[in-house]
């Protein structure tokens, strides 16, 4: 390790609800031997507090950051070779950070699910990031990875076996047990407040294009109404997450060269069966508007028990060239919002770290930049399974 650069990864509000358990998470996963890791936040009483109830070694060092303080954050931005940030929402307080790795080639991850502030950072720091060397990840949490890797894992099977990527897929979540975080919710609220001053962002927000610079595919599948989908025999409903992970995934094939064809189509929507009661329930998710309504807060979130019993389970479909229907799927082991979140989270980081061959410098998204050795840390370590159940 050069003599600047004291620890591989630095995790970056480490006091907050999702930031603890990315620490405990990198404490119980590598041993000292593995990786040289330290905490950060604004206060270094909290964060002793947090290593000492996580049990977590005091050998890792804690950094004071302040967003605010530009200095503070470039002196944690040149000591490291990763900074994993769970500081949000990302539009309010992630700029300077975003910036600050962008021109000193240190490799970031993050969790947002915010378009708006993603469009923005692609054009203020592609251009630095590319000269620094430094990887910017973004959406590295349940929005975007199991989506992100599970169609990529489809597509790359589909031309493996055909010569020829899927040409529509449908993202469908089977199952997904455990709420929303608290951060998502004050994303949401943050992107909402941001379209009250702008109405332009909503161009953004509606585009699924946004985050693929200068480039526009066909017109996409709206995915906003009850629908049965016949290959599947199910119903589906409109699912919340739909209009980042759409996003994200275009701009992956955009990334990758069209690696999925620039005739890609791709929606995303909730399983919710066959039937009369298929039916109905799709209509009742359809019109559901409690997370909007929710009253969490950021550090708000499940108990230890709630993260462990919480699990999901997302599945891609599509026809391939010679006619057939191939189907993928991901599943994770913890609920979404945090106890699976936080373990994607280190180990996007990780695969940054371990392979600095992959990816050059820019603002990338997860399947783009680690692809195939994301999804074997993920499946060796973070609980994840990716599987081709058909075709």
């Amino acid at each position: 390790m050069s003599p600047d650069k004291p620890y591989d990864i630095v995790v970056f509000g480490a006091s907050g609800y999702t930031g603890r358990l990315v620490a405990e998470y990198l404490a119980k996963e590598y041993s000292s031997d593995d990786l040289s890791w330290a905490m950060a936040g604004r206060s270094l009483d909290k964060l002793a507090t947090v290593r000492k109830e996580m049990g977590i070694s005091e050998d890792v060092a804690l950094l004071e950051v302040n967003v605010a303080d530009a200095d503070s954050v470039q002196q944690m931005v040149t000591a490291c070779k990763v900074v994993i940030t769970t500081v949000g929402p990302y539009q309010l307080y992630g700029d300077e950070l975003v910036k600050q790795c962008a021109e000193h080639g240190t490799d970031y991850v993050d969790l947002t699910g915010e378009p708006n502030w993603m469009h923005g950072t692609i054009a203020r720091y592609s251009d630095a990031a590319k000269v620094s060397g430094a990887r910017i990840v973004h959406s590295c949490g349940f929005d975007s990875i199991p989506f992100d890797l599970g169609v990529f894992t489809l597509q790359e099977h589909a031309i493996a076996k055909t010569g020829n990527p899927v040409a529509t897929v449908k993202g469908r979540v089977r199952a997904m047990n455990g709420g929303f975080s608290g951060g998502t919710i004050a994303s949401m609220r943050a992107t909402m407040a941001s379209v009250a001053n702008n109405p332009e962002i909503i161009q953004v927000l509606t585009n699924p294009f946004a985050l693929t610079e200068g480039f526009t595919g066909p017109e996409q599948p709206a995915g906003a109404a009850p629908q049965y989908d016949e290959e599947l025999s199910s119903w589906s409903a409109p699912f919340i997450m739909a209009p980042i992970n759409t996003k994200n995934i275009h701009r992956s094939n955009f990334l990758l060269g069209h690696r999925y064809g620039t005739d890609f189509r791709y929606d995303e929507m909730l399983l919710t069966g066959d039937g009369d009661q298929g039916k109905a329930t799709a209509e009742f998710v359809a019109k559901d508007d409690s997370v909007a309504k929710s009253e969490l807060q950021p550090g708000d979130g499940p108990t230890k028990e709630e993260r462990e019993n919480g699990n999901y389970d997302a599945i891609f479909a599509g026809i391939s060239s010679d006619g057939d229907l191939i189907i993928s799927s991901v599943q994770g082991d913890r609920d979404p919002g945090y106890g699976s979140t936080s373990k994607m989270l280190a180990e996007a980081a990780m695969c940054l770290l371990k392979n600095p061959e992959l990816a050059s410098g820019g603002l990338w998204t997860p399947a783009a930049a680690l692809g195939s050795a994301l999804i074997e840390r993920l499946e060796a370590h973070a609980g994840l399974t990716f599987n081709i159940e058909r075709g």
